[in-house]
């Protein structure tokens, strides 16, 4: 490919890379609010989270983008750029599903803990502040690992919309060279360096938040090998 190609291709990379970012601060933000409000004492909270989770994980992602790009500016009169409307479809998408990331990860903690904040009096916030998430993040962060990913290839869909994203960059590469196999190649490969990024920091990140809080990924793993060899018989110490 000339130089100008390749910088059309870069291009694409770094808007791909912002759509990423954006949406993904969006879907977190959405992710710990409407999956808190999953877990609230309150039957209506409970019912308007839920609702939310259901209706958006009910449609599609593309339709999503359609409805941001092209209805939502006929309905209320607000035309949205591109990138501003496929981090609203995306973040609002996926946040509906991180949000049972979050709801499932506050209910595995440990009931005790729960209860030992009541008895210290704390108030719902502070026992959800310093005792419910510290404990429950870390326990999200492979299952969010996971959703990044797709929300990274779920970024390809913005390109209906005309927006330079890697995806639409790279078939306007492949309509001036008329080579698809080599070109669909290279996207490939530009995709799996990100996602591979993505999964090298989180795992760090995820090592860390552990070990912020007593526990390290090897000795749970000794430990559930030593449960195991001691509840069956077999295995061992890996």
């Amino acid at each position: 490919m000339t130089s100008g190609l390749w910088e059309l291709v870069l291009k694409g990379v770094w808007t791909t890379v912002q759509l990423l970012v954006l949406s993904g601060l969006l879907m977190t933000a959405v992710a710990l609010v409407v999956g808190v409000a999953r877990t609230n004492r309150h039957w209506i909270v409970r019912f308007l989270a839920g609702l939310y989770t259901e209706v958006f994980r009910g449609t599609s992602a593309l339709v999503m983008i359609f409805w941001v790009f092209f209805v939502l500016p006929v309905a209320f009169g607000w035309q949205l750029v591109p990138l501003w409307a496929g981090t609203l479809a995306l973040g609002l998408t996926y946040g509906a599903y991180g949000a049972e990331i979050v709801r499932g990860a506050l209910n595995a903690v440990d009931p005790a803990q729960k209860e030992g904040g009541i008895a210290l009096s704390f108030t719902p916030w502070q026992r959800l502040r310093l005792i419910l998430l510290p404990q429950a993040v870390p326990e999200m962060i492979p299952s969010y690992c996971n959703l990044l990913v797709e929300l990274l290839k779920g970024t390809a869909l913005v390109s209906i919309t005309g927006m330079g994203d890697l995806a639409f960059s790279g078939n306007l590469v492949r309509l001036a060279l008329q080579e698809s196999a080599h070109i669909y190649t290279y996207l490939l490969l530009i995709y799996f360096v990100i996602a591979f990024v993505i999964t090298r920091l989180m795992r760090g990140l995820e090592k860390r938040l552990k070990a912020g809080i007593g526990k390290d990924p090897g000795n749970e793993r000794e430990a559930r090998a030593v449960k195991r060899r001691e509840t069956t018989g077999v295995g061992g110490v890996v």
